[in-house]
């Protein structure tokens, strides 16, 4: 009785951290993707601002 309590503690001290693990790597994604999508703009405005200059100097 008492080594299926340990069995049933362990799977679920294993659950509650796989769920904080996937947790942690979906906010990580979603961070992740929010800087991937505020370097493309950055990337847009600056090529922008350099096409704008290089216009500007002919």
């Amino acid at each position: 009785m008492r080594a299926m309590l340990w069995v049933v503690a362990v799977v679920a001290g294993v659950l509650i951290l796989l769920g904080l693990l996937l947790e942690a790597v979906r906010w990580l994604v979603i961070i992740g993707l929010i800087a991937l999508v505020v370097v493309i703009i950055w990337g847009i405005v600056k090529g922008r601002q350099a096409m704008h200059h290089q216009s500007h100097r002919r």
